[in-house]
């Protein structure tokens, strides 16, 4: 069956289903990560950490927020291998779940101040697990939308599931000024108004596999169900034919990551909101900077779908390109403009990032899976992505933080971040363009070719 008749197949109806599914799911389970990642900054340290004193309790609080991607590439190593021998579809649902049951524990966690020492430990172990479903989902999540769609709107659909990370990040910030600025204000917020939203989370889990469920296997996977075409150990054959496009991939995700984890990491909300008698340098109020990280959301949402739309009209590699171009010109803005303490200045430094981020992020579920053969995609490109967070976004705040705390300003930060984002620029250009390739399995010999400059074809 051709690839033409097999996306005939698909109605605009399932299309439209799929989409909505994807976005569902990674809106929900980005909520979760994120949740931690504001809390993180914002309260664990002096909650989890306080007893080691308060400039390690910080470099902590955030190092846990990177631990978790030191395990996503084995939560990628597991879900891609089972994601191409029993399908896309069903270890979406058994990731979503683990986060899930992961995020409602943490609401439920006693501090340090209840059980000692066992608290900061239950919290990391249970920061590892969020950290194995993230490596997990995302890669069918992408596969799922972008193996649904036309070759002509791989990018729109693909920008679904990659919207789902802005919406997330929406979520988690717009629940804690809720609980920050309305319902639980000042020290009732610290006692027990953060732990609400990550209780809610168990709610948004069932929402979120009952729309999953409801739609069909990706028709790819599909196909080579039906051949009898998957590999036998996809991981194996990943790295003996592909190790270097894996490297690629990751460093061209690992610029995006590093400077995407500098909101969604928690760090310019801990950096904005630390108290100048602490040794802060702006010592804004936590609402207004939860709210402005809650509106640039918006604007990132806009500019992921537009990153994903664009890349189908010029292809994703020029996508790309034009994103870290503006990234590259932005990232001189960011931290002035927060060193202002203007709420809304604050706002406009993030806001601007965020335009070079949705370039870099919207087509990259469609760029990556253009990249991989089918029969080892899954695999290829959640390890990828795994291992480009790990790269970029792991420790991208607690490094941030370090070089805060030795440089006294936040300018070397940004040169840090640049740094990333070159690198991952120089990984873009040595990568050709796949935009619109046959995706089944019946072009896998096309797919396996190297889509690497200076390589064969």
């Amino acid at each position: 069956m051709s690839e033409t008749s097999r996306v005939a197949e698909a109605t605009p109806t399932d299309m439209k289903r799929v989409a909505i599914a994807t976005i569902i799911g990674t809106t929900i389970e980005w909520y979760d990560f994120f949740l931690y990642a504001n809390a993180a900054g914002l309260l664990f340290a002096s909650l989890y950490f306080e007893p080691l004193g308060p400039q390690a309790a910080i470099l902590l609080s955030f190092a846990s927020v990177g631990v978790s991607f030191l395990f996503r590439p084995l939560g990628a190593f597991i879900a891609g291998h089972l994601g191409d021998k029993i399908g896309r579809k069903t270890m979406l649902v058994w990731t979503l779940i683990l986060m899930g049951a992961s995020t409602t524990l943490i609401g439920l966690l006693p501090t340090h101040a209840v059980i000692g020492a066992a608290a900061p430990i239950l919290l990391v172990l249970l920061r590892i697990l969020q950290g194995l479903s993230t490596g997990g989902e995302w890669g069918g999540a992408v596969l799922m939308a972008v193996e649904h769609a036309p070759a002509d709107k791989r990018g729109r659909f693909g920008a679904f599931p990659q919207m789902g990370v802005p919406l997330g990040l929406l979520l988690a910030s717009g629940m804690l000024a809720l609980m920050t600025g309305v319902i639980s204000p000042g020290e009732a917020f610290v006692e027990w108004g953060w732990r609400v939203p990550f209780l809610l989370s168990i709610v948004l889990v069932v929402v979120g596999i009952i729309v999953r469920r409801s739609v069909d296997e990706s028709p790819v996977f599909a196909e080579m169900a039906a051949k009898k075409e998957k590999a036998s150990m996809p991981i194996i054959q990943l790295f003996r034919k592909h190790w270097l496009l894996v490297i690629l991939a990751a460093l061209t995700f690992a610029g995006n990551n590093a400077a995407g984890y500098m909101t969604t990491g928690g760090f310019l909300q801990g950096y904005a909101t630390r108290p100048l008698d602490e040794g802060g340098l702006v010592g804004m109020e936590r609402t207004p900077v939860l709210v402005a990280v809650t509106v640039s959301s918006v604007v990132w949402l806009v500019f992921t779908w537009f990153g994903g739309w664009l890349s189908d009209k010029i292809g994703r590699r020029s996508t790309y390109i034009t994103g870290w171009i503006i990234f590259l010109i932005t990232v001189w803005f960011l931290f002035p403009l927060v060193d202002t303490g203007s709420a809304w200045l604050f706002f406009v430094g993030i806001a601007l990032f965020t335009i070079g981020n949705g370039l870099t992020y919207g087509p990259q579920a469609a760029y990556f899976t253009e990249l991989f053969p089918a029969s080892i995609r899954y695999s290829g490109v959640s390890i990828a992505y795994a291992i480009g967070a790990v790269l970029g976004g792991a420790f991208a705040p607690t490094i941030s933080a370090w070089i805060v705390q030795t440089t006294g300003t936040s300018q070397a930060v940004a040169w840090y971040i640049a740094g990333v984002m070159a690198i991952a620029f120089i990984a873009t250009l040595l990568l050709r363009d796949r935009t619109r390739i046959p995706l089944g399995p019946e072009h896998e010999e096309e797919q396996a070719k190297h889509p690497i400059y200076g390589l064969s074809k």
